[in-house]
């Protein structure tokens, strides 16, 4: 073959001709599709259900791609010409030769550990093919001109997780592991991970629900949420549980939790050399958590004023009692620090001083950078689960959780797949995923109002944005010292964001940013020497996130020491005799964790809202 043969056989086509190509298949294709829905229109057949927006943002995505057929030419040369690359990358490495990749999985990307991946010549051809694919794909979705942002974030999202379902790790044949696997036991991993399959369809009522720990080898109150202490107070949406002192002395001021409701407390209270709960109590602090009730439809029409007067300030009122004290330092995890923030600006209206600081746990107060978590909220789905929650009176715990899940599909969703129905294994006993199984309703009233007031309209921010208990809600208006923490890598509350809310508060504030991310980032005790945190000296916050990043010093291991220096300057030397929560002026109900805690996810309401 001549020189001028072998170049005119890799030669690749006119980008022009190409382009269109497309044009004239986008025409065509356009043309077809609405003659074929406008035939089933007239036979009487039911055009499908968009309620979350998907198909109508991928087909307006489409519409601006094909619009630009060379941009969309362009696309198409770069991955032939990418592919190219690879089949020459492989042939010498099929001649003994060693070649630079074409592409890298990134480097936390743990779905290609395998050695098999990097060693067997068709094993790398697999996976760089696979993430040659992976990387045009995503890139020609989010690099589409004059698609609005809405659009954009869910082609982006729901694109990555298609790709992320094709990766040839999730299938038998293409992943080396399991075919070892399969191989060895003579294909007894692939029978038993049907009888995984199925056990998990049965448990979800006949949806998938993926287990992703040994729920059998944790019991609430011995090996989680295992710290001891009584429930001292309940109403019908909390239980109050106070620790066992584990010092002489306590600090004057108790110290409250108020935890997300979308999970159980137990999140500070793992186990014992992960606790917050029980650390906190080995520093001197006299600690109560609300421990949230798994509501039913019973509880349907309860909105967030709810959560404000029977939870954080009824919890307020039994410590008072319990303690004879009128302020505490409180802590709010998540949604529970979003309650934090407008419980004290609540107070500060009324012109009541009973929380003396405030501590945010990964926490928004300003919802205008919601990240990934945003394309699932708009005014199409939320009206559409608003229909939901209005049937039944609640949105189930479980929903939840799988959209957290699909925020890190790869880690919380594929891996377990591989894990148990490929591999034929159970999944390993992890207390923190066993916790993050443990999910809870949410009211139908209290929900909407939480996604239409604060993730739509980011009202929590506007001064007098929102009324609660008939009070206009004004953030700036808390002037106690504040205490931000938050982490780099969260996907549910962005640092960014929560720096934003951080600067919206009317007193000192100090904003401290954890390595990891929204649940390990949190839970990192001292003793693991883990990750890395970030303070800035600076006594007058940047009003933008980077800035304040650009100037930060970096420390290693668990911010909790950093939280414990600033709490105890702010309670200095007022210490009182350790307090038996068995002895103080409220009558113990049971002992922690609770009964609220010991609802199992899986029980069913006994009542039901109809329209």
């Amino acid at each position: 073959m001549s020189k001028h043969d072998h170049k005119e056989q890799h030669q690749l086509p006119d980008p022009k001709e190409v382009a269109l190509t497309y044009a004239e298949v986008a025409k065509r294709a356009s043309k077809l599709i609405n003659e074929h829905l406008q035939r089933q229109l007239e036979k009487g057949a039911t055009p499908p259900a968009d309620e979350l927006g998907i198909a109508q943002a991928f087909m307006d995505m489409m519409a601006k791609m094909l619009a630009n057929p060379y941009k969309l030419a362009q696309v198409q040369m770069g991955l032939v010409w990418d592919y190219f690359s690879l089949w020459q990358h492989s042939m010498l490495r099929f001649s003994g030769m060693n070649t630079t990749p074409v592409a890298k999985p990134a480097r936390d990307d743990r779905r290609f550990k395998d050695q098999e991946w990097e060693d067997h010549f068709l094993f790398d051809f697999i996976k760089q093919s696979y993430l040659i694919t992976a990387r045009h794909m995503q890139g020609a979705v989010s690099d589409v001109e004059g698609l609005d942002e809405v659009a954009r974030k869910k082609v982006t999202f729901f694109t990555r997780q298609f790709v992320d379902a094709l990766s040839p790790t999730n299938f038998a044949l293409t992943n080396p592991e399991v075919l070892r696997e399969t191989v060895k036991s003579h294909g007894q991993n692939l029978l038993k991970g049907f009888n995984n399959l199925l056990r998990d369809i049965e448990a979800g009522d006949g949806q998938l629900r993926v287990k992703m720990t040994d729920d059998k080898a944790f019991v609430l109150g011995e090996n989680v949420a295992s710290t001891p202490g009584k429930v001292v107070f309940q109403n019908e949406l909390i239980q109050l549980l106070q620790f066992n002192p584990t010092t002489a002395q306590q600090y004057k001021k108790p110290l409250l939790i108020l935890p997300p409701w979308i999970n159980k407390y137990y999140i500070l209270d793992l186990r014992q050399n992960n606790s917050f709960i029980k650390w906190a109590t080995d520093q001197g602090h006299t600690v109560f958590c609300i421990s949230w009730v798994n509501p039913d439809a019973k509880l349907a029409a309860k909105s967030f004023d709810f959560y404000l007067t029977h939870g954080a300030l009824a919890a307020l009122d039994a410590i008072e009692k319990q303690t004879g004290e009128k302020e505490v330092n409180a802590i709010g995890y998540c949604l529970g620090g979003t309650l934090l923030g407008a419980t004290t600006a609540y107070l500060a209206a009324k012109k009541q001083k009973r929380i003396a600081s405030l501590t945010f746990f990964v926490a928004l107060l300003d919802f205008s950078i919601p990240g990934e978590l945003g394309t699932f909220i708009d005014e199409q789905q939320v009206a559409a689960l608003e229909k939901k929650m209005e049937v039944r009176g609640y949105m189930e715990g479980s929903d939840m959780a799988g959209t957290f899940n699909s925020l890190r599909a790869n880690d919380l969703i594929w891996s377990f797949v591989v894990n148990n129905y490929l591999m034929g294994k159970e999944p390993f006993p992890f207390d923190l995923l066993f916790w993050n199984s443990d999910s809870t309703r949410l009211p139908y009233k209290m929900h909407s109002f939480y996604l239409r007031n604060m993730y739509l309209k980011n009202l929590l921010r506007v001064p007098g944005g929102i009324e609660l208990d008939g009070v206009p809600i004004d953030i700036s208006l808390n002037k106690a010292p504040s205490y931000f923490i938050s982490t780099l890598e969260d996907h549910i509350a962005p640092w960014k964001s929560t720096y934003l809310g951080a600067t919206a508060l009317g007193g000192p504030t100090r904003f401290v940013l954890a390595g990891s991310g929204h649940i390990a980032g949190i839970v990192n005790p001292p003793a693991a020497n883990k990750y890395c945190y970030w303070t800035n000296a600076s006594k007058i916050m940047p009003d933008h996130p980077d800035a304040w990043l650009a100037d930060a010093k970096q420390h290693e291991g668990s911010w909790w020491t950093d939280w414990q220096k600033w709490i105890a300057s702010l309670n200095g030397d007022d210490m009182v005799p350790a307090r038996n929560p068995a002895k103080g002026k409220l009558k113990v109900l049971e002992d922690t964790p609770g009964s609220f805690a010991k609802f199992h996810l899986n029980q069913q309401p006994k009542a039901s809202v109809k329209k």
